[in-house]
């Protein structure tokens, strides 16, 4: 990864975490696909080639609590207007350490990029790799910055066996890095406690400005 978003988020993984001052950077995109917000405790950070001034503008105009304005939908509202992207969700941003050795659990390569779940993947992230077990799928690819990105799918009458935490655990034996990245929704309780249940620890929340 490169540039100053990668390097706030490789700092991040560290658990080193921009100065908790109610503070929002403002960065370059790092690609013309990503574009978005990531708040971290007391410090956002705004990835978007917009004029900066006309942002912390935006954010002076909104209402409700300062600490939480990057997040406030009065905020993302009028980036989306600006730029005319859309917004699916504010997720939950965790990561794990990649793990030793290979996964617990036995996994088959799907290389075909007509596969439902490959070409889903090759619209949000890059290098897509997808590999199934018995109920579910587990996907890694470069997503944002570059960063490696996993998720995972439990079929419905597989679910309530673990297979979940097994899958999001089996992509920290599989990504080709130090870390992998993982988003959940908040409100997905489930997805939650299967990737932390997995090693994944939250750093933040995080929203995508998602362009076409």
């Amino acid at each position: 990864m490169d540039g100053a978003l990668a390097r706030i988020l490789e700092d991040a993984a560290r658990g080193r975490f921009p100065a908790a001052d109610g503070g929002t950077t403002v960065v370059r995109q790092p690609g013309a696909r990503d574009a978005g917000v990531l708040a971290f405790t007391a410090h956002s950070v705004v990835f978007l080639d917009e004029d900066p001034g006309w942002v912390r503008s935006v954010l002076a105009g909104t209402p409700g609590d300062p600490l939480a304005a990057t997040m406030n939908p009065h905020f993302l509202g009028a980036l989306l207007a600006r730029t005319g992207r859309h917004m699916n969700t504010v997720d939950l941003l965790t990561v794990a350490a990649a793990l030793p050795g290979g996964p617990e659990i036995a996994l088959r390569e799907i290389e075909d990029p007509e596969h439902p779940r490959v070409a889903r993947a090759l619209e949000y992230r890059d290098d897509v790799r997808v590999w199934a077990a018995d109920g579910g799928v587990v996907v890694l690819g470069r997503g944002v910055a570059g960063r490696w990105e996993t998720a995972v799918e439990v079929d419905e009458e597989a679910r309530g066996r673990g297979l979940g935490e097994l899958l999001a655990r089996a992509a920290r034996h599989l990504v080709p890095d130090a870390v992998v990245w993982a988003q959940q929704s908040p409100g997905n309780a489930r997805s939650v406690r299967t990737f932390q249940a997995a090693g994944y620890r939250p750093v933040g929340s995080e929203a995508l400005l998602v362009a076409g």
